[in-house]
């Protein structure tokens, strides 16, 4: 039976106030040192750190299967520099890098015929790591760290959001599933990449883009004329019309353009970066599956695509990375792609229901694109003929019609902190205080909005991909609410974070980074009897450098 402390006896005494209420019954529940929600590999990494500390730990997930988007298809990773991965985060890839010592891993291709076709290599060192890798080994790899750990896991476990989080004063004592269990806890991480459960416990956050004046920063706020990569129709040879009769207003917008104007530059909104399912696909014949035709498929959402096709854009295949047999891993690409831009600014407040039905829309959409590329006569036969080599793998997202679980949520709510991380960190403006992990990868967000311009064509607005310069350091305050609101809840998925530092910070390897450090903040935190806010940062420092956290980075000489 997990241990009690004094603060927890306190709590669960006021939580026993409201038993018979309809909150649950909790009398005879265990109180677990640390409950972790979300099943994201954030989450996974929060749990086994907490074991590691000898703490005994529950994870409740929302799914049923873990490792979130790191399991969910994307396996091309978005590493940045690699060498301020540590902790359990290389740990994970360097147990990825074991799977694939075993011969039996590579079915459908030899590893040589990988590294030939432009895998990423193995990094060397005492841990050798492997980056690229299939769905179903990631999810292997999150199951052993939970068989290894000994860890409890609630699977399908969904927070009552809105009477399910009970909180004596600015403390939570526990949380209830829609199935009416009832889970306690001296300490909670909140590992979802909607940040429910930090929603739920009245915890400030945001939504959407600040002005520039917010917070300062330059690349804040709409970004109208900034055209930082090439998922934009600039990248097209001439320009494309918005409308059904080309030049003719009175016709109507094609599909998937908004009526709206983008607004001034700078300004803030509550506009969400677009969001996609990063596609395993395969073009293995005795492994691939033509891509189905689905439910609700209007081949009149793409004819933009059709417009830029015509214009002589040829670059549909740019982002199929390779993994291993012969997979990819399919991301965004181009002014027309995966990306259902517009199609999302519900979601990170919206009631499950409500998200349930824009995922089937973003379903519906990228799976009859693909569809539709591949099949469809309007479709230069050149592209048509290349993409109806590919399909969905067998052997990947067996129970889910072989598309991925995950939805890629690159963006939801984000904590309004202790401390709020901005570009100016990012870039090393400014230093930043008591860090737990760092992050390289160039912030980037994907588009927010598609819109016509004054001229009557149409664009895409909010990509943004700049880079850091060099690694940067994330604060402990990024991942701790403020005091009066909760003292003993963490969040290193929907950390305190601007826009456009989020851009950077929302990359699967910080992820883990951030799960692993908050766990051990929470350890100490109930060690010592205190909030998460009073943790002192020496001690903290110390124990992440043990566990092999990198904080700093010194560029290595050149010879």
């Amino acid at each position: 039976m997990p241990r009690m402390s004094k603060h927890i006896m306190r709590w669960a005494l006021a939580a026993a106030m409201v038993v018979g209420s309809g909150r649950g019954v909790i009398a005879d529940e265990p109180v677990y040192d640390v409950v972790v929600y979300g099943g994201t590999s954030a989450a996974i990494a929060a749990a086994v750190q907490a074991r590691a500390m000898g703490k005994t730990v529950l994870i409740v997930s929302p799914d049923k299967h873990l490792g979130g988007l790191s399991s969910g298809g994307l396996g091309w990773t978005d590493s940045g520099n690699k060498a301020v991965v540590g902790g359990i985060s290389r740990d994970f890839y360097h147990r990825i890098w074991k799977k694939y010592q075993d011969p039996q891993a590579w079915r459908w291709q030899k590893p040589e015929e990988y590294k030939k076709g432009g895998g990423t290599p193995d990094v060397d060192g005492d841990r050798p790591t492997f980056w690229n890798f299939e769905p179903h080994v990631a999810e292997a790899v999150f199951e052993d760290f939970v068989a290894d750990n000994n860890i409890t896991v609630d699977r399908n476990g969904w927070l009552d959001r809105e009477r399910g989080v009970l909180k004596a004063g600015p403390r939570i004592v526990s949380i209830k599933t829609l199935a009416g269990l009832v889970h306690r806890g001296s300490m909670f991480i909140d590992a979802t990449y909607e940040g429910d459960l930090m929603a739920a416990a009245g915890v400030s956050y945001t939504v959407g883009r600040e002005s520039q004046t917010q917070y300062g920063e330059e690349l804040a706020g709409v970004q109208v004329g900034k055209l930082h990569h090439k998922h934009h129709f600039g990248a097209v040879k001439t320009p494309i019309s918005a409308y059904v009769k080309p030049d003719d207003p009175s016709s109507g917008l094609l599909p998937r353009i908004s009526p709206y104007p983008p607004g001034e530059f700078g300004s803030a909104d509550r506009r969400v970066q677009a969001y996609c399912y990063r596609m395993c696909l395969t073009n293995v014949p005795g492994n691939r599956i033509p891509f189905p035709k689905p439910d609700g498929y209007d081949p009149a959402q793409y004819q933009l695509l059709v417009r830029i096709y015509a214009a002589g854009w040829r670059e549909t295949f740019e982002k199929f990375d390779p993994l291993p047999n012969s997979k990819t891993d399919t991301n965004n690409h181009g002014p027309f792609s995966t990306d259902n831009i517009g199609y999302n600014y519900e979601y990170p407040d919206a009631s499950y229901e409500r998200r349930r039905e824009i995922l089937r829309e973003h379903e519906t959409y990228q799976k009859g694109l693909m569809y539709f590329i591949a099949n469809d006569p309007q479709v230069p036969q050149d592209v048509r003929k290349e993409m109806s080599t590919w399909g969905l793998p067998k052997d990947e997202f067996v129970e889910n019609d072989n598309w991925s679980r995950q939805i890629y949520v690159r963006e939801a709510r984000r904590m309004i902190g202790t401390l709020v991380m901005t570009e100016h960190e990012l870039l090393k403006k400014r230093e930043t205080p008591e860090p737990v992990g760092m992050g390289s990868y160039a912030i980037d967000s994907h588009n927010c909005q598609r819109y016509v311009t004054p001229e009557g064509y149409v664009q895409n607005e909010g990509d943004l991909g700049t880079s850091t310069k060099g690694p940067y350091q994330i604060a402990y305050g990024a991942l701790v609410p403020k005091r009066e609101q909760c003292e003993n809840l963490l969040v290193p998925v929907c950390a305190s974070s601007t826009h456009v530092a989020y851009g950077s910070i929302r990359m699967e390897p910080v992820f883990m980074i951030l799960g692993q450090s908050a766990a051990t903040a929470a350890a100490m935190a109930l060690d010592a009897n205190i909030a998460v806010q009073d943790v002192p940062y020496p001690a903290l420092r110390e124990r992440l450098l043990k566990d092999g956290q990198v904080l700093e980075y010194t560029k290595p000489n050149k010879r």
